[in-house]
């Protein structure tokens, strides 16, 4: 909407579209709270949001520009007796920082067809084959690899026919071929044609998020979407496979049953041990009482477990620190065995297209309830009722004032004299790569794969890392789009740099042969939302903060987070009912008086009916293995 057709009253402003302010916004929305939602930017999901290549290219570009501060323009003039001015800040420079760049392919591919001139004409079949293998990638599976081999370009007759006989004989041998194998051809095929002239043509089909995190198929976000229907705007794949960086090598880590029974890293009596711990894991026991407060790397040991399932039930099934307690290890392990099975072998699922879509189909939802979208426009300062300390309206970035009864807003957007005073802000370390290759190659080229790394050296913090195939469209065929995340020691160069060199190739690599190639990479630093909450500042008592993304994989703490927000805005209401089906929706002027003799007659059928939705929306969340 343009900002001059804005209305001049509503219930709620909310200033910020991250997830946890747009889940507040979709849970008042559907309870036909009149919500207004802005952004400065031009982009939803705030340090949420996923970007294409060319976009996080421009994205980084403004980050690094010296921004010169805004004019604070003097709203004064807008006050009426007994009110006062509270000013917002601008939350960009504050809450990203340390950025830093680095290009390791080509940047053009005329240096690979230089080198290829003198080759013989086999040479030039090879390198047609390969481009065509590169187009190839974006249409068809790999089965296909030889489809569009056969548009060669005319020439002498004995050539033609001699290149037509090694299509045959080529085609023939992919025919015999397992279909894993072809895959890998095609990849190798590929790897030789990624420049970053390629990356930037192919720019628009990368989805790269600012913060990596995954949905746990019992967590309260994958509980929300389902509950509130959101689900039905987003498509969802299964992450495949746990990994672990262990004595410099990356390893599968065994978490359900099939792939305790299936490793081959561990012995009989290793398999055996491990399911009776997790078996046992799934209840609380005296035994487990009696190490409250104690690590739980100690009570792990005094298990009789071996080095290997100990590191990986910490690291890689709890997933916490060396120093987690008992309780804490417990808990992360119970949480991670509730969630296995529901949707796949791992416990965790991922957004095709990336965790930006999330926001936004919030955001939708709330559209469709009735809210006000207007990015490119912000709130300059709030205006604030003396006598009883709250916000009675908002003075937009176009000097409108626009009264609310609530006031929702990003942290970032809050100065920090106006925040409580706890511990300084913290930060997280992120590092985006994209790759030639998987960290752990398999018979398929479509992984999806968390990897935890431990500390490699003391005083270095322990380190998630997310790797994403072509299939969940953040990237294109032939590359991986690999995320790091940890808390903050020093830069996340500083940080995450140790731990790429060992993973993958670089120039600084020891190994140069094993590895997965690096062939482009972003560092940057982002503030840590953890520490945030939502009242107790220096703020009017009907405004609420939102805070940013934190450390943790999952979402617990922002769905949390937005249920309380909503819940101190409407504490009667339900929080994101399901929406109703189109059937059930009653619009002005229509006559309900045969509504009701229905609903007296087949409110039974009508309760199936949700539940058979319900089941369908459960199926509907994971679209990928089919």
């Amino acid at each position: 909407m343009a900002a001059e057709d804005l209305p001049s009253e509503f219930d709620v402003v909310i200033l910020g579209t991250g997830l946890a302010e747009s889940v507040v916004a979709a849970a008042c929305a559907r309870v036909g709270q009149r919500l207004l939602h802005l952004d400065r930017r031009s982009y939803y999901a705030a340090n949420w949001a996923s970007f294409t290549f060319n976009g996080l290219l421009t994205w980084i570009q403004n980050h690094q520009e010296s921004q010169a501060e805004e004019e604070v323009k003097d709203w004064s003039h807008l006050l009426e007796e007994g009110e006062a001015l509270i000013y917002l800040c601008n939350p960009d420079p504050a809450s990203i920082r340390n950025l830093q760049v680095f290009c390791f392919t080509s940047e053009e591919d005329d240096e690979e067809e230089e080198a290829q001139k003198p080759d013989s004409a086999n040479t030039e079949k090879e390198k047609a084959v390969s481009q065509n293998a590169v187009e190839e990638t974006s249409e068809t599976d790999a089965a296909g690899l030889n489809g569009e081999e056969t548009k060669e370009k005319p020439e002498e007759t004995a050539d033609r026919g001699k290149e037509e006989a090694e299509q045959q004989e080529a085609q023939e041998q992919v025919a015999d071929e397992p279909h894993p194998s072809a895959a890998q051809n095609q990849s190798e095929l590929t790897k030789k044609k990624i420049s970053y002239a390629l990356l930037v043509k192919e720019g628009r089909r990368f989805n790269i998020d600012l913060v990596s995190k995954l949905m746990y198929s019992r967590g309260s976000l994958v509980d929300l979407l389902i509950k509130s229907n959101v689900s039905r705007y987003a498509e969802f794949k299964n992450v495949t496979r746990i990994l672990t960086y262990r004595h410099g090598n990356i390893e599968q880590v065994p978490c359900s049953r099939a792939d305790v029974f299936a490793s081959r890293q561990l012995s009989v009596v290793e398999k055996r041990k491990l399911m009776r711990f997790l078996t046992s894991c799934v209840e609380e026991t005296e035994d487990q009482q009696a190490y409250d407060g104690r690590p739980y790397s100690e009570f792990l040991r005094d298990q009789q477990l071996g080095d290997s399932l100990q590191h990986f039930l910490l690291h890689s099934i709890a997933m916490v620190t060396e120093d987690a307690t008992t309780e804490q290890g417990l808990a992360a392990t119970r949480h991670f065995l509730r969630c296995l099975g529901r949707y796949g072998n791992t416990p965790f699922l991922f957004p095709v297209y990336g965790l930006g879509e999330i926001p936004q189909c919030f955001c939708r939802m709330c559209a469709v309830f009735g809210g006000i979208y207007c990015l490119r426009h912000s709130v300059d300062c709030l205006l604030v009722d003396k006598n009883t300390n709250r916000c009675k309206a908002v003075i937009d970035s176009q000097g409108q004032r626009i009264s609310c009864s609530h006031f929702v807003v990003e942290d970032g957007y809050v100065g920090e004299d106006r925040k409580k005073a706890t511990t300084p802000s913290r930060f997280l370390s992120r590092a985006v790569l994209i790759t030639d290759g998987s960290v752990l190659p398999s018979d398929t080229d479509q992984q999806v794969s968390v990897v935890t790394v431990p500390p490699i050296a003391e005083g270095c913090p322990a380190v998630k890392m997310v790797e994403l195939c072509s299939s969940t469209m953040t990237c294109i065929p032939g590359t991986y789009l690999v995320h790091l995340t940890c808390q903050s020691v020093g830069s996340a160069y500083e940080d995450l740099s140790p731990v790429v060199t060992r993973c993958f190739q670089t120039p600084d690599s020891p190994d140069k042969e094993s590895r997965p190639s690096v062939l482009w990479c972003f560092y940057f630093n982002m503030v840590d939302g953890s520490g945030v909450e939502v009242e107790g500042h220096n703020l009017p008592s009907n405004v609420y903060v939102c805070a940013g993304p934190d450390a943790n994989l999952g979402h617990e703490q922002t769905i949390k987070q937005a249920q309380l927000i909503f819940h101190k805005i409407l504490p009667e209401e339900d929080f994101c009912p399901p929406a109703p089906n189109p059937e059930d929706i009653i619009y002005d002027g229509e006559n309900t008086s045969s509504t009701g003799d229905e609903d007296k007659d087949g409110g039974e059928t009508k309760d199936e009916a949700r539940e058979e939705d319900k089941v369908k929306v459960e199926e509907q969340i994971v679209q990928t293995e089919e």
